[in-house]
């Protein structure tokens, strides 16, 4: 794909996101594109945002599970980039208003205290480079018409990135076994699913081993104090105003995410 293609998808998934509307999947009007030009649409995507005045905090890891991957047709993860604005927290909830077909996923995040530079980042360097861990809520949005997505759609648009809010909960993952570690998701007071660590990647910290090796490939760094959200450990959940969802992931703690208002579609 050219350059000009490029930007011109990107900007077209900014104005969607900016203006809440949705769109027609890119595979559908470019079926040519590759995996490769969907991160360059998602750099650009993700650099008007940069633009209109937000920073990078840190990274998502999207397809983590077996019959996401299979349902998408590709058998590795995607990642997509979190900035400052998406960060939401429990005391003041998500205003479906500023979100277009929003869906919830409770899945563990990372919290770096030092740098990590790929290729060869190893478990253990993860462990060690990680401030706490945390449940949290992942709020995915596509800007693609009734989430007919395939993977180079969802790459393109920040692999769906929506807002995110962190528990307060934090745990050293050096007392945790995060791969068999349970969560637990209620929604509006009643069971909603169960999961475990294990679903993502066979942990998540191979989730972010996988990623901190990819970015490192490009001669992109994790760094001190970015978020890493490492991918959900339950099904996607609509949400509607009133909602409330809580996720309890074992030996850990709580995530509590409110919903309000009406989402653009």
């Amino acid at each position: 794909m050219d350059a000009h293609s490029i930007e011109r998808y990107g900007d077209e998934l900014f104005e969607a996101w900016r203006n809440r509307q949705v769109l027609a999947p890119l595979l559908e009007r470019a079926p040519g594109i590759t995996m490769a030009d969907g991160y360059a649409i998602q750099s650009r995507m993700v650099a008007r945002r940069v633009a209109a005045g937000e920073r990078i905090i840190g990274k998502k890891i999207g397809v983590t599970s077996k019959p996401v991957q299979d349902f998408l047709g590709v058998y590795e993860p995607d990642f997509g980039q979190l900035t400052s604005g998406m960060v939401r927290t429990e005391a003041e909830g998500i205003d479906l208003g500023q979100l277009i077909q929003p869906k919830a996923e409770a899945e563990l995040a990372f919290v770096l205290k030092h740098d990590l530079l790929g290729p060869d980042i190893t478990a253990t360097d993860v462990i060690r480079a990680t401030a706490y861990v945390t449940p949290c809520f992942e709020i995915v949005d596509s800007r693609i018409r009734d989430w007919k997505i395939k993977i180079q759609d969802t790459v393109s648009d920040n692999a769906s990135c929506g807002v995110f809010v962190l528990g307060e909960a934090r745990g050293d993952p050096r007392d945790l076994d995060l791969s068999l570690a349970g969560m637990v998701l209620h929604k509006n007071g009643e069971l909603h699913s169960t999961g475990v660590g294990a679903a993502v990647q066979g942990s998540p910290v191979n989730a972010v081993v996988w990623l901190a090796n990819t970015l490192g490939r490009l001669g992109l760094p994790f760094r001190a104090g970015e978020v890493i959200l490492s991918g959900s450990q339950s099904p996607l959940v609509p949400v509607t105003d009133g909602d409330e969802l809580v996720c309890h992931i074992g030996g850990l703690g709580s995530c509590r995410a409110r919903f309000f208002g009406q989402s653009a579609v």
